[in-house]
């Protein structure tokens, strides 16, 4: 029987795909645009998200689902925020608090196979994300350290309904004050003042450590809301009108991330706040829409909806540790970012949002 150590090896923790590096993306993104099928897809999704840079006045959401940290694609976030490529996130809380903070708390993801002995991997306290490995001692710690700052947090907070954007951001100062987790995307989004939305916070690790926190705190404990959320995440939406600009959107995978992000625009205007829909959007999937899968459409129904605008859309059918990389590697290497700046978002939210003293004559 194997032990431990020949599955968490040191020599197979999962390295985050660099954007950074002198890979040559950019010639091969634009041979991609001779072709068909998905090199297309992913030629013109990548010009998409090119022009959302180029447009300075576009708030930029990546909404990320499925296991994108793990897979060793989280680095990628993090250079397109340092770059001010990014101003929104919408997330699953895995990658965010299993993954993300996981990491930043010193642990790891390995490398291993889906062709496995998963009862023996059960009996020795590791857990398989398809070819990656785990330890479930160490997500333990991360469910009490979320429990810690949860109480810490409970103890000084004069509101206990908090948004996940909130509750996360005091992740990041737990990293801050710690000093760990330099370049945590938890930790880079607070220092940049992006915010990080995830409509289900429950659904992963964070979800053991607050349901400990309450069990054992009946009297004095923090709630999660994810209306807050919504209605934060809209008025960043409404911001952005009402100064003049639009918004975009960069899918990974889909979910209730992606609804999240699209709805924003109707619930803007059920706020009485009518702006324009998103007027870009790539996503990259595997999911049909025929059988309801897609997380249930593809950007052209979502115009129905008033949600996306179609004129500048793509949906891309490919894996996304193949599609996201090349996309992002191809966006930094053109460079048309350089001239942005942060729109700290995050800041104006922590300063209440107000949305009462803006100029409503530039809505749609």
């Amino acid at each position: 029987m194997k032990d431990k150590s020949y599955y968490l090896n040191p020599k197979n923790v999962v390295s985050h795909f660099d954007i950074t590096k002198n890979h040559d993306i950019k010639s091969f993104i634009e041979a991609f645009g001779q072709m068909s099928f998905v090199a297309r897809e992913i030629h013109n999704g990548a010009k998409i998200y090119n022009l959302m840079l180029e447009d300075k006045d576009c708030t930029k959401i990546l909404v990320i689902a499925g296991s994108a940290s793990a897979a060793g694609c989280m680095k990628i976030a993090v250079d397109l925020i340092k770059a001010n490529m990014i101003d929104v996130i919408v997330c699953t809380g895995a990658n965010i608090v299993d993954m993300v903070f996981l990491e930043a708390l010193g642990f790891h993801h390995y490398r291993g196979s889906q062709f496995t002995n998963d009862d023996e991997l059960r009996r020795m306290g590791i857990d398989r994300i398809y070819d990656t490995y785990i330890s479930e001692e160490e997500l333990k710690v991360c469910d009490m350290t979320i429990n810690k700052i949860a109480s810490q947090l409970a103890r000084k907070t004069t509101s206990v309904n908090l948004s996940s954007r909130e509750f996360i951001s005091e992740m990041g100062g737990y990293l801050i004050k710690n000093n760990i987790g330099a370049d945590s995307l938890v930790r880079v989004a607070m220092e940049k003042g992006v915010p990080i939305f995830v409509p289900a916070f429950s659904d992963c690790s964070a979800g053991f450590g607050l349901s400990y926190h309450q069990y054992f705190n009946p009297e004095n404990h923090i709630v999660i809301d994810p209306v807050k959320d919504f209605l934060e995440l809209t008025k960043c939406g409404i911001l952005a009108a009402a100064q003049g600009g639009n918004t975009g959107l960069f899918i990974i995978g889909g979910g209730s991330p992606k609804n999240f992000a699209q709805d924003l625009i109707v619930n803007a205007e059920t706020l009485g706040f009518p702006i324009a829909m998103h007027k870009y959007a790539v996503q990259i999937t595997v999911a049909d829409s025929r059988d309801g899968a897609c997380s249930s459409s593809t950007f052209k129904e979502a115009c129905s909806w008033g949600k996306v605008d179609g004129n500048y859309e793509q949906m891309i059918f490919s894996e996304a540790t193949v599609a996201w990389p090349l996309i992002a590697a191809y966006a930094y290497q053109c460079g048309d970012y350089q001239d942005l700046k942060p729109k700290r978002l995050a800041d104006w939210l922590n300063a209440g949002g107000e949305l009462r003293n803006l100029k409503l004559e530039s809505l749609r």
